[in-house]
């Protein structure tokens, strides 16, 4: 009985971890994709981690291959950082 209970447990902390994660993904519309820049423009909502109120700006990337999955119009939940005083797309999603 207390395997099963560490295992529920386990899981419960697993699925919480899940949904935090999920949950400071910004959302927006792709608006441009340059692949040969390395650059992607969004028009997004609050982005909490960063503080930032809702605009439309050009955010770098470091992993081109995650343009390939985005196309002008697409909706999509994506993570940014700022990083010397640079921002940065580090994970994208197309939005349910």
């Amino acid at each position: 009985m207390n395997k099963l209970k560490t295992t529920l447990a386990t899981l419960a902390l697993a699925v919480a971890g899940s949904a935090l994660a999920q949950a400071d993904l910004a959302e927006g519309e792709v608006r441009r994709v340059d692949r040969d820049g390395a650059k992607i423009t969004l028009k997004h909502g609050d982005i909490k981690a960063l503080d930032m109120p809702p605009m439309t700006m050009v955010f770098n990337v470091k992993d081109r291959a995650l343009l390939d999955a985005v196309k002008p119009g697409d909706r999509v939940r994506f993570r940014a950082t700022q990083e010397a005083g640079r921002y940065y797309v580090t994970e994208i999603q197309p939005a349910r």
